[in-house]
């Protein structure tokens, strides 16, 4: 599998982030999304990367810079057809590496409290994630869970 900075322009990455999206609102109330579209994934201070497996793609995932010290974890996606083969895994390994390469020191994201995220949950912490308050703009919501990483 290869990762490679994406523009967020080709026909399968916009697929998978409107997938991503659409997923997000069926299990998540409105006021509780957090995910970016595709304007807010191309806005100054975040990198986005896709994986592909040959030519398919395999997932996707972003940083998004909050300070000089600190960035978020966004958009974190797996393809269907992808699913428990190590995407995820490999790409959060290649997100921390970048953003210590980056100098960040602090390593956060939002993901949901449901079921449905619970792959999700076992994922940040074998990477040693732990829960934390809300951080940057967030506040507390019972569908909502932050944890963070020092790095």
């Amino acid at each position: 599998m290869n990762i490679k900075i994406d523009d967020l322009r080709g026909t399968e990455i916009v697929e998978l982030v409107r997938e991503h999206l659409q997923s997000m609102a069926k299990v998540s109330p409105p006021e509780s999304r957090h995910a970016l579209d595709l304007d807010g994934l191309r806005k100054a201070g975040i990198i986005f990367w896709s994986v592909w497996d040959g030519q398919e793609l395999a997932g996707c995932g972003a940083l998004k810079e909050l300070d000089a010290g600190h960035a978020e974890i966004k958009s974190m996606r797996t393809s269907k057809a992808h699913l428990r083969k190590g995407v995820a895994t490999m790409l959060l390994r290649h997100m921390i590496e970048e953003a210590k390469q980056r100098g960040y020191g602090r390593l956060s994201l939002e993901t949901g409290s449901m079921a449905y995220f619970e792959p999700a949950h076992r994922l940040y912490s074998k990477f040693g994630f732990k829960k934390c308050a809300p951080f940057a703009s967030y506040a507390e919501d019972p569908n909502s869970i932050f944890m963070t990483k020092e790095i």
